[in-house]
């Protein structure tokens, strides 16, 4: 599944795919952002790695049960 606006960008475009990401964390919903990521997805955060979509999954939804205020804020650097 395609995720646009895809590469190339333009700084109006790249704009939006940050205005994106920070819309699809801020709703706190595991699941969905869990399908952005391969089904074979490597994260770290800070000491703790994580491999798949369903450790992901069980990571943020342990995170969003105790940070109850969360809230990304994204920011364009570069493109």
């Amino acid at each position: 599944m395609k995720k646009y606006p895809l590469p190339p960008f333009t700084k109006e475009t790249a704009t939006l795919k940050v205005q994106l990401a920070e819309d699809a964390w801020n709703t706190r919903n595991p699941t969905t952002i869990s399908l952005a990521y391969s089904m074979n997805t490597e994260w770290r955060n800070r000491d703790q790695f994580f491999n798949g979509r369903k450790e992901i999954k069980d990571f943020l939804s342990d995170k969003w049960s105790k940070e109850l205020h969360y809230k990304l804020k994204k920011e364009l650097w570069a493109f």
